[in-house]
C-alpha cells in the first residue's frame, strides 16, 4: 500500500494561476511566524490533494527578500502537505545551460543576507531548541528522480542536477558578481531557493525545485544582459510546458511508496534539534 501524500506547490513569477487545480477553495491562514505570501489555494490534480501558494503573491507584490518563507512553509506543513514542489526563474551561469532549459536543482550556494533561515530562533514555543539541520543533500532525492523521469517520459529534456546561487535581490547581479558565481562552478542563479529549501528540511518535508532558465544573467558577452523584460518573456514561453509537467508529476508522486522516505526526512529534522540542559 502506498502512503498518503499531499502536494504543496509554491509557484514563482508568472505561475500564480491556480487553474490547474480542480475543486478549488481559498484559505487564508496565520502562523506563529505571520501570514503567508497569499491565500492557500486548495484543490486536486488527478484526484490528488494539492495546495498552491504564490511565493510573491498573486499580484507579485512581495519582493524576494521580503517573502515570509517561514510562514509559507509552515502553512503548507500545517495544511498536511508531505511534499513541496516549487518553480523558480533563474539565470544561467554556464554555456551549456541555455534560456528555456529546465534544471532539477540538487545543491545551493547561499549569498543572501538577513533572511530568517530557521524556525528555531526562540520566538515560538512550537520550535524549542537549536536546529543544526544537515545540508549535504538539501533536496529530496526520490522526489527529484520522479520529476526527472516524468519530464523524460514527456519528451522534455532537463538538466538532472545543478547548483544554484541564491542572491538577495530584487536587483540582478553585476557582471563582476555573475562572473564570480560562474567561477564558483555554480550552474544557475536565483533569488528564492534559500531559505526555502532549508526551512522545508527543518520541517521534514520532501522538497524539490524545478528551475526555469530565462537568461544568461550578465556574465556572457555578446547577448543582452538580464533585465525584467528578457526574463519575463522567456518565462512566459515556458509556462504551458511547466504547467503540463506539474500536472503530470502529481499522480506519479501519489502512486509512489513514501513511508520510508518520509520517515527519513522527519528523523533528520528531529535529530538535528539540540535542547539546552
Amino acid at each position: 500500500m502506498t502512503s498518503v501524500v499531499k502536494i504543496g506547490l509554491i509557484t514563482g513569477t508568472g505561475l500564480a494561476d491556480p487553474d490547474i487545480l480542480h475543486n478549488q477553495t481559498e484559505k487564508y491562514v496565520k502562523t506563529p511566524f505571520g501570514e503567508p505570501s497569499d491565500a492557500l489555494i486548495l484543490g486536486t490534480i488527478h484526484g490528488v490533494d494539492c495546495v498552491l501558494l504564490s511565493r510573491h503573491g498573486r499580484k507579485h507584490s512581495v519582493m524576494p527578500s521580503k517573502v515570509n518563507y517561514r510562514a509559507n512553509l509552515l502553512a503548507l506543513k500545517e495544511e498536511g502537505c508531505t511534499h513541496i514542489i516549487v518553480t523558480t526563474a533563474c539565470g544561467s551561469l554556464q554555456e551549456d545551460i541555455r534560456p528555456g532549459d529546465l534544471v532539477v536543482i540538487d545543491q545551493f550556494i547561499d549569498r543572501t543576507q538577513g533572511r530568517n533561515q530557521t524556525f528555531y530562533d526562540g520566538t515560538s514555543d512550537k520550535f524549542k531548541g537549536i536546529c543544526h539541520i544537515p545540508m549535504d543533500k538539501p533536496f529530496c532525492q526520490q522526489t527529484r528522480k520522479i520529476l526527472q523521469d516524468t519530464m523524460r517520459d514527456m519528451g522534455f529534456s532537463c538538466h538532472a542536477g545543478g547548483t544554484v546561487v541564491t542572491i538577495n535581490g530584487p536587483r540582478f547581479s553585476s557582471k563582476a558578481e555573475s562572473k564570480m558565481f560562474k567561477n564558483f562552478g555554480a550552474d544557475v542563479v536565483n533569488m528564492s531557493t534559500v531559505p526555502e529549501v532549508v526551512l522545508a528540511k527543518e520541517l521534514g518535508l520532501c522538497y524539490a525545485s524545478l528551475a526555469i532558465v530565462t537568461d544568461f544573467d550578465s556574465w556572457k558577452e555578446g547577448v543582452q544582459a538580464v533585465n525584467i523584460d528578457v526574463a519575463l518573456n522567456m518565462f512566459k514561453l515556458n509556462v504551458e510546458k511547466v504547467m503540463k509537467i506539474l500536472v503530470a508529476v502529481i499522480p506519479k508522486l501519489a502512486a509512489e511508496e513514501w513511508t520510508e522516505s518520509l520517515k527519513d526526512h522527519q528523523d533528520v529534522a528531529r535529530n538535528a534539534v539540540m535542547y539546552s540542559s
